[in-house]
Parts: C-alpha cells; structure tokens; sequence
C-alpha cells in the first residue's frame, strides 16, 4: 500500500460511515477481516458482513457526525492513520470531538484485513 491508496481508504470509510450502507461497509474489509473498536477487544468482529452488521446496530443520526483522517505510517501491508472524529447536537453545534489513531493491515486486494481504533477525547481547553 502506498500513501495515495492508504488515504483513499480512509475516504472510502469515511463515505461508508456517512452512508451506513452495508455494502460499501462490507467493500472496505477482506472477508476474513479482524475489527477492533479498542486496542485491549480480545475478541474482534470477523468477517466483513459481520463488521458492517456490527456498524449497523447503533447507528449514528444522518448528519450529526463527521471524521477526517489521514496515513502518518505506512510500511508493506500496514499503515497507520490519525484523524478527528466531530459529533454534532440537534443545534448543529459541536457536542463531542474524539482524537483517533487507526492500526491497518491490508489485503493484497487493496482491502483491510485487520483495523484496530484508538480514540480519545481532546483535553479541554485551558484558560
């Protein structure tokens, strides 16, 4: 994988998660795909049916939420991306921002077999 396919992904996941469409889910993932929601999940959601019928289950709300994350490491199959993750109240303004590390092997098919997320929210700031 390089940097331009690794960020495409990362696109890719992004417009899956705004769609909450199964299929463009399921495309992201081998079909033997290892999803960890946090890094200590002994037990990760396998197979990529299971992984967008995991994403499918708590749903967030159309339009309430947005992420941006771009490849900082990326060595062979496994490549490392950062990002922000933005949820938003009725009142459109900012309820909750969350920092997020993602871990990625890829499949030779340009699918990611194993996702491990780290996230976490931002310090307030102070003043």
């Amino acid at each position: 994988m390089d940097r331009a396919q690794v960020a495409g992904w990362l696109d890719r996941y992004v417009g899956a998660w705004k769609s909450y469409d199964q299929e463009q889910i399921a495309e992201l993932f081998s079909d033997d795909a290892e999803y960890r929601y946090h890094p200590y999940d002994e037990d990760p959601v396998r197979g990529n049916e299971a992984i967008a019928a995991s994403w499918l289950e708590n749903p967030d709300p159309p339009g309430t939420y947005d992420g941006s994350y771009q490849p900082i490491a990326i060595d062979g199959d496994i490549a490392v991306a950062t990002g922000r993750s933005t949820y938003l109240a009725a009142d459109g303004s900012v309820d909750q921002v969350y920092d997020n590390c993602f871990v990625m092997r890829f499949h030779t098919s340009g699918r990611c077999s194993h996702f491990t997320e780290w996230y976490m929210k931002p310090p307030a700031p102070s003043f």
